[in-house]
């Protein structure tokens, strides 16, 4: 994409931003306008005539309405639209497509509503808006390729005849997926085979191989996720020898058995190429030697940057991804979720822990509960009264509400965010975490937040040692016996001494800073905090079992804490050490 289209583009976004309020009520109004009469809205709205009415006068009486919901709420509705029934429910468009949703509540999948083009709401795709920012600071040539690790699952067919998948399957099997390719004039190194085989083991060899086919021609790194960068750079640790061994010979690993992966990587790789082979095993032997610290520079010298979604449950894989990337930047990809896209990181050059996000007001209809933290009582928050974007002030907490194209009316996305300031008119958003609290026992409330702070301050004394760090991690709130305690799995690479985990058991502990947590640990009706170390690949084995059960690799987020009974028995099958905190005494 050229730096006079980058901008076209970015002039476009500025000019919405700055009427962001205006811009918003019309959004609504559009969205009522093309659902209307449908089931859903005239249970609450009745028989208004929204095509007849002033903008701001609709968006009042929407907002007064319409009630507020959750996925339970809403999950009536989407049963019947998965059943078949061809009643304009929600939309007044069929929906044709359904998509999972990447929930932490592993492995459970939840049906959210999708439409194959999800973005009626905006004369500019957003996938083309989210590349123009970094393209503009970065710029990319045309013809370049992108090293993306990406990955389908399979689709199915509900006894309704609608289609459905993971949002990230449904994108790239769409004809934008290919569109943004040729607007952008940069092209994945996989071919559409490899990225929907199926099989993420075979996925991720042949994604590594065409990146290193391709070393020259990379102009950027990317996935969905950070976690999917980090465990493809982990699995080329161990299999970099028989990926320049395909290179040499002009062949292909016959751990790959994938009849057209195989046909549509031979295609390309065919032919044999010692050169490159013997250079890129140096490159190898000499990473060795360093930790793999700055591969990807190394393997790939002209790549720009890193990007990914970095932000809120991938904030821990971001020091590995460092460790990787070397010198080259890590861009914060932009915030979206299943349901609907939100902002744009307008500020590519800014570190992942510092971004935020400019809400898109085109796209959604945004409206924001004010949130206030309390110490005590049964829930995390109290709540105001929501209020339009609009109306948003800077340091404030909310939790989203959306009322999008695509039949969701005023509809929590459990998201806790923080204004952090405006880009013009429009509030930048800084992701805080996900609404439900994920770790109480008594009158304790952590959030994930608190969990990754905690984490942070116990791996701090594993890395300091040199010798170990922290691969991945959950929790578990563990009632079971009384008193209850919270237990942190860990899963660790190199060595450690065990008198060093039982400090960092302490630290983690000890760092919780929660009231009802340090009251309740002080008065022992919290029992001490237990660390459990597991087995090398056990969040692999969890990673797969999440796959099957139909979910894809570029979705896959680790569940920071959990009760699921499976997930439960895997982690304590492979836990091989376990400490308890002495932080509040023994």
């Amino acid at each position: 994409m050229s730096n006079g289209e980058c901008n076209d583009i970015i002039e476009w976004f500025d000019a919405v931003a700055e009427q962001a309020g205006a811009v918003q009520t019309e959004t609504l109004r559009r969205i009522l306008v093309l659902n209307f009469g449908v089931e859903y809205l005239k249970k609450w709205l009745g028989d208004v005539n929204v095509h007849e009415m002033e903008a701001c006068a609709l968006e009042s009486l929407y907002t007064s309405l319409v009630p507020i919901v959750s996925h339970a709420d809403m999950e009536p509705y989407i049963r019947r639209i998965v059943d078949g029934e061809q009643e304009p429910i929600i939309t007044q468009e069929p929906i044709t497509t359904l998509s999972l949703s990447s929930l932490k509540s592993f492995p459970q999948i939840q049906i959210r509503p999708s439409k194959r083009n999800l973005i009626l709401s905006s004369p500019i795709p957003f996938k083309l808006i989210n590349v123009s920012h970094p393209n503009r600071v970065y710029p990319t040539k045309e013809g370049g390729r992108i090293l993306e690790f990406i990955y389908s699952s399979k689709r199915f067919k509900t006894k309704g005849g609608i289609t459905v998948g993971t949002a990230t399957t449904h994108v790239y099997a769409s004809e934008e997926f290919k569109i943004k390719q040729q607007e952008t004039k940069t092209f994945t190194c996989s071919p559409h085979q490899v990225i929907s085989s199926g099989d993420y083991k075979q996925s991720t060899y042949c994604h590594l191989l065409l990146g290193i086919h391709f070393s020259e021609q990379v102009e950027f790194i990317t996935s969905t996720f950070a976690y999917s960068i980090v465990q493809a750079f982990r699995s080329f640790e161990e299999i970099w020898k028989d990926i320049c061994n395909d290179i040499r010979e002009g062949g292909l690993s016959p751990k790959i058995t994938i009849p057209d992966v195989r046909k549509s990587v031979l295609d390309i790789v065919r032919r044999p190429n010692p050169c490159l082979a013997s250079r890129i095993e140096a490159k190898c032997e000499e990473l060795e030697g360093v930790d793999w610290a700055g591969l990807i520079p190394k393997l790939w010298p002209n790549a720009k940057y890193v990007y990914s979604i970095m932000t809120g449950s991938m904030g821990p894989y971001l020091s590995k991804l460092w460790h990787y990337a070397g010198d080259l930047p890590l861009v914060s990809a932009d915030y979206g979720s299943t349901e609907s896209w939100i902002g744009v990181n307008v500020d590519p050059c800014l570190a992942p822990d510092k971004v935020t996000f400019a809400v898109v007001p085109t796209f959604t209809y945004f409206e924001f509960i004010p949130l206030h933290r309390q110490e005590s009582g049964t829930d995390d928050f109290v709540e105001d009264e929501p209020v339009p974007l609009s109306k948003v002030k800077i340091g404030q907490e909310y939790e989203i509400v959306l009322t999008t194209f695509t039949g969701l009316y005023r509809y929590r996305l459990g998201d806790v965010v923080e204004v952090a300031g405006f880009h013009k008119n429009t509030p930048k958003l800084n992701f805080i975490c996900r609404r439900k609290l994920i770790l109480t026992v008594n009158i304790d409330k952590n959030t994930e937040k608190d969990l990754q702070s905690v984490v942070e301050r116990g791996s701090q004394i594993l890395r300091n040692t040199k010798k170990a760090e922290l691969v991945d991690f959950t929790s578990h709130a563990n009632v079971a016996k009384q008193p209850g305690h919270y237990i942190i799995y860990w899963e660790i690479k190199g060595e450690v001494e065990e008198r060093v985990l039982g400090k960092c058991c302490n630290e983690m502990d000890a760092s919780f800073v929660d009231h009802g947590y340090v009251v309740s640990r002080k008065s022992n009706s919290i029992g001490p905090l237990e660390l459990c170390i597991v087995e090398k690949g056990t969040f692999k084995k969890i990673m797969e079992n999440f796959i099957a059960n139909g979910a894809a690799l570029s979705q896959f987020k680790t569940p920071r804490c959990t009760s699921n009974p499976v997930l439960l028995r895997i982690l304590n099958l492979c836990t091989v050490k376990k400490f308890y905190s002495t932080a509040y005494g023994s």
